[in-house]
């Protein structure tokens, strides 16, 4: 836009292209950064935020699929989910919003990550964000509550039940390690105990998953899936080494170390390219 308007001889041209680009990505810090981070009760900008992109991850391009998917519906207005990508850690689940958020921004995407003991902010969150040009993911990395954890309430009311209409331009993505959000214990399915409706209880902690429209599962990969994100990360890197070679390294790799994930293939091929590298 910066150079468009240098280039022009008549400004008055230039008025519905501005317009424009301040609805798409928003005026001052918006219109400067990309990423968010929610901090001490305001946002806060985040200059050099995570440069993955979607080109650089390897394997679970068929779990990514529906999020991409529906990020593009989001950012061309029209209706799209909460989304809730769940699985083991390391599975690229986190990986995998940073990268779409990263993608869709010069389409006027931002991300704002929001960290779990600020989920009772969240009504100010909104309020800051409602009614802005620009569409905006709420991020909510290792995503779980423990039983007296009660900040799950506020997610609710956004997700789906508050009196106030959600506002339209703001998405949430969260991950987590688990599915049912909020720990169940093996004596919250006893008919016995001191809440009188602990069915209703029980069913209550076990709605909030319910309610993200969308739901992905990022299974640990078998050992094709970690041997192919293996090869795929080296090809990235320009390592040269046999296929066997390779494969049999990074099986040994997985049985002495965190066990087998996307994280883990990396970590591998992290170790293998300063080996080679002196």
């Amino acid at each position: 836009m910066a150079r468009s308007l240098a280039d022009a001889r008549d400004w008055g041209g230039q008025a519905g292209g501005l317009a424009e680009f301040f609805s798409r990505h928003g005026a001052g810090a918006f219109g400067r950064h990309a990423a968010f981070r929610w901090r001490d009760g305001g946002l806060s900008a985040v200059p050099r935020p995570d440069p993955t992109r979607l080109a650089g991850l390897v394997g679970y391009e068929r779990e990514r699929g529906p999020l991409i998917s529906n990020t593009e519906r989001f950012v061309a207005g029209l209706p799209a989910h909460h989304a809730l990508l769940y699985g083991p850690p390391g599975t690229g689940k986190s990986s995998t919003v940073k990268a779409i958020a990263n993608e869709y921004a010069d389409r006027g995407l931002k991300v704002v990550e929001v960290a779990k003991e600020d989920l009772r902010e969240l009504p100010l969150v909104l309020d800051v964000l409602r009614n802005r040009g620009p569409r905006f993911v709420l991020f909510v990395d290792d995503l779980s509550f423990e039983e007296h954890e009660v900040e799950y309430k506020a997610l609710k009311a956004l997700l789906e039940g508050s009196i106030e209409e959600p506002p339209p331009n703001v998405r949430v993505y969260a991950t987590s390690n688990r599915r049912n959000l909020i720990r169940e214990n093996f004596s919250d399915r006893g008919e016995l105990g001191d809440d009188v409706h602990a069915r209703d209880t029980m069913q209550e902690k076990l709605s909030l998953s319910a309610r993200f429209g969308l739901r992905l599962t990022f299974a640990a990969p078998d050992q094709r899936r970690y041997l192919e994100i293996v090869a795929g990360l080296a090809g990235e890197r320009g390592i040269k080494m046999p296929e066997d070679e390779l494969q049999e390294r990074a099986l040994l790799w997985d049985r002495w170390h965190a066990g087998r994930s996307g994280r883990t293939a990396r970590q591998f091929v992290d170790e293998l390219e300063a080996e080679l590298g002196r």
